[in-house]
């Protein structure tokens, strides 16, 4: 499917080195303030040759608002965004026509629909991620009506990882460094890191923390919807991820229940807390009004190189290097994406939420 959302839909077109890529909102209500100006600033932090450290392909990535806002504001119909391919270099991709390149899905392409579109891997490239991110952008903007902030960071590349948790770190510090890491120590190293790799003509992985706060108790659905399925759901829709959790995550199975549990208290402010935080701001798919807090594991890009083994499209054997401009670590633009993605979750849920009470 092409489609996220349920009430707060949005739906994806385009590919990497087609005309261009864009998206359809249905769903947002009418009287929203945005400008195209704030829409742009989500999608100038995703766009390719920020820094030393990620692809050097140059896309300005302008977003064209081609209906659904009127004199910077929404009015209820259908909000079309539309973003122009301009620096395709498809001569890159003419050696991979019929080959299957490693860990791409070049190949399960090819089975499910006897075809591909071999430039850049067409739709299953993550130049696609570029609509979510405007999308997202418009979401965030009915969040920021309900006060919730979504702050996601890079937390580890690699080995190198952020020694404390996000109760330590300030936020503030996120866009301060190309690796948007706000421990500069850390920052310093994995910036590091990824040029090490880049010089060798290799790739690096490592995990993206977001963090979301003023975030009202009862968004979410107690059976199949869950906050944290949703969530999960849209993280692991994005390229390159291989990993989710929430919370505790993997780590809480080291604890004894009576160690895990969350105890509720009442604070000067009559105002419903948990002492701990272990659900990570979720308890029976419901938000709890606690900070959400949850982590997504990034492998390294596939696009690697150096020569690799592998077939071609008539089960040959062949030796196979990626040509081209490639991320080698997609973690410092992967951020806005898991932003877009959370802030679309949200605003889905809170327009679910008027339907649950009278």
């Amino acid at each position: 499917m092409n489609t996220f959302g349920s009430l707060f839909r949005i739906t994806t077109f385009g590919e990497s080195h087609g005309p261009g890529i864009g998206v359809i909102i249905d769903g947002c209500p009418a009287g929203l303030p945005i400008t195209a100006e704030e829409i742009q600033v989500a999608l100038d932090r995703r766009r390719p040759g920020q820094s030393d450290l990620t692809t050097p392909r140059s896309e300005a990535d302008r977003v064209e608002v081609q209906s659904g806002i009127f004199r910077d504001e929404t009015t209820g119909t259908p909000i079309s965004l539309y973003i122009r391919n301009q620096d395709q270099h498809s001569h890159d991709y003419s050696h991979i026509e019929h080959a299957y390149r490693p860990s791409h899905a070049d190949f399960t392409y090819d089975q499910k629909y006897g075809r591909r579109d071999f430039r850049g891997g067409g739709r299953s490239s993550a130049r696609e991620t570029a609509a979510r991110v405007a999308a997202g952008a418009v979401a965030q903007k009915l969040l920021d009506q309900h006060g919730i902030r979504v702050s996601s960071y890079v937390s580890q590349v690699g080995a190198v990882a952020v020694p404390v948790g996000y109760e330590q770190l300030d936020l503030g510090l996120i866009d301060s460094n190309p690796v948007r890491c706000p421990h500069p120590e850390t920052a310093e190293r994995m910036a590091d890191l990824i040029r090490q790799v880049r010089d060798r003509h290799d790739t690096v992985g490592g995990y993206v923390t977001c963090v979301v706060q003023g975030v009202p108790a009862g968004l979410g659905e107690p059976v199949f919807d869950k906050l944290h399925s949703e969530l999960g759901r849209a993280m692991l829709g994005i390229n390159a991820v291989k990993g989710f959790e929430y919370g505790s995550g993997f780590s809480g199975v080291l604890l004894f229940g009576s160690e895990h549990n969350d105890a509720f208290y009442t604070d000067e402010a009559g105002q419903v807390r948990t002492r701990t935080n272990h659900s990570g701001g979720i308890q029976g798919g419901i938000s709890n009004g606690q900070d959400i807090y949850f982590r997504v594991a990034f492998k390294p890009v596939a696009t690697i190189l150096q020569s690799q083994q592998t077939i071609n499209d008539q089960g040959e054997a062949i030796s196979l290097a990626g040509r081209g401009r490639h991320d080698p670590c997609v973690l410092p633009r992967a951020v806005p994406i898991v932003d877009a993605m959370t802030a679309l979750v949200l605003a889905d849920m809170l327009l679910r939420a008027r339907a649950n009470r009278v």
